[in-house]
Order: C-alpha cells, then structure tokens, then sequence
C-alpha cells in the first residue's frame, strides 16, 4: 500500500479528472470526506483507501449528488464498496459518454452499448433487459 502526499494523489486524479486539483483534495479532507490522515512516522499521509474514497466522492459527484449525500452514502459503506464505486469514475468521462449510447429502458435501469456492437446484438439486448423488466421468461 503506498503512501502519498497530497499533491501526489491530486496528480494521481487529475490524470483521472481534468476537474481535480490540490485544493479539492485539502477541501475534501478538511470537511471529513475522507478518513483520517494515517501517520508514517512523523507525518500524515494519504494512502490507497483515500484515494478510492476520492474517486468513489468524483464518481458520485458526477452523478449528480450534493457532497452532503456523498458524506452521507460514504461514511456507512465499506471499504470494497467505496473502492467499487471509484472504479465507475471512467465512465463518467465525456469521451466515454459520447462514444457509446446510453438507453434508457425505465425509471430504474440504463443500458450503455458501444457503437462496436451490432444492431442485431443491441437489439436483442435490448429485448431481453426489457423482458425481464416486465417479468417475462425468456
């Protein structure tokens, strides 16, 4: 597990998400976004469970919720589940939405396809979320 300095991890992010700098990662830790700081030796580093806490607070950022539901949704998930939630930070990117074409199949689901796949396939992808859906057997 490496250890990082608060500059490190906005570098880290940025690459990640043009929108992250220096500043929101001090913010971030100043308003108890994060965990506490560990200690290695005499100085507080951030180590990988900040940074998956940070891509999970970009991620559902980016989806739209306010930082006090962030602080909310983080402070009772555990550890995999936060580190699961930065792992969607990608596709939240611009250029992975314009590429691909998101469905909207109900309230509840979403469906994303790649341009790669063919009509023939998305269309009985399609048909198949749908059916189940409605609770149809296939």
């Amino acid at each position: 597990m490496g250890n990082y300095t608060a500059q490190q991890l906005a570098d880290i992010l940025q690459r990640e998400d043009p929108e992250m700098n220096l500043r929101k990662v001090r913010y971030y830790t100043q308003i108890g976004m994060l965990p506490p700081l560990e200690l290695a030796g005499n100085r507080r580093v951030y180590t990988e469970r900040h940074l998956n806490h940070l891509r999970a607070v970009l991620t559902l950022s980016k989806s739209g919720e306010s930082l006090a539901q962030i602080q909310s949704k983080l402070a009772g998930m555990p550890d995999e589940e936060i580190a699961g939630l930065g792992e969607r930070l990608p596709f939240y990117q611009p250029e992975h939405i314009m590429a691909n074409e998101t469905l909207v199949l109900s309230e509840d689901v979403m469906l994303t396809l790649s341009p790669r796949i063919p009509a023939e396939l998305k269309a009985e992808m399609i048909a198949a979320v749908s059916s189940l859906l409605k609770g149809e057997k296939r």
